[in-house]
């Protein structure tokens, strides 16, 4: 593909948006929760673990602990042990209990439903940020940036970063804010189903004739 101007670009992705749309009508937050903090805690848990295995433990955890009073309450190394199939559990129930003792001296057991207050609780960072808000809260956030996001954001040339702070800057420049949560969901969905890490299968993509395949592997 020759090299395009921001403005062609601009085009090529809100085209790549609407296939992604009509390939993915059904597309959703993989995570399972009912409350912006079950969110919250779902998101801790996935870092280096699987949804599918987070969404194992969550429902036997939420049936357990209904608000952050339950998991600053909890006996030492009882949460622990709850949450120990998604790994690097010390850290995860430290993070949650921490986070859990903010919200109930400054929030009223609440989860804020701002970047900035979100960002200032322990486990959370601009990703995290990112699918609380854009998902539990429905507002307007920044792009989230996980493995999947990143690599087709290569491929499709949105973004020569490596760092996801930097990626999430280009994308934000070229994803309107009130589509990123559900437009997130639709490249993750693309990245494990047909643009994968081991081989992209370019062959059954729907965003054939838009993306360049930066850096693909078809074979």
């Amino acid at each position: 593909m020759p090299r395009e101007s921001f403005a062609e670009k601009k085009r090529r992705t809100a085209a790549i948006l609407r296939r992604l749309k009509k390939e993915y009508p059904e597309a959703h937050c993989w995570l399972e929760y009912r409350s912006p903090f079950e969110l919250y805690v779902a998101t801790v848990l996935s870092a280096q673990c699987t949804d599918e295995r987070v969404n194992a433990v969550t429902p036997g955890l939420f049936r357990k602990y209904h608000s952050p009073a339950d998991y600053v309450r909890a006996a030492p190394g009882e949460l622990e042990s709850d949450i120990r199939p998604t790994g690097f559990f010390n850290n995860k129930a430290g993070s949650i209990r921490r986070a859990a003792a903010v919200l109930l001296k400054e929030y009223g057991g609440r989860l804020p439903d701002t970047e900035e207050e979100l960002l200032k609780l322990p486990g959370v960072g601009r990703k995290t940020a990112n699918v609380i808000l854009g998902n539990a809260f429905h507002k307007p956030a920044g792009m989230v940036v996980d493995t999947h996001i990143g690599r087709i954001s290569h491929r499709l040339g949105w973004t020569r970063h490596e760092d996801p702070g930097k990626i999430e800057k280009d994308l934000n420049e070229l994803i309107p804010a009130s589509e990123r949560a559900i437009v997130a969901h639709r490249l993750i969905e693309h990245g494990r189903k047909v643009c994968t890490a081991r081989k992209a299968r370019c062959g059954e993509c729907a965003l054939n004739g838009l993306c360049p395949k930066v850096g693909v592997r078809l074979g």
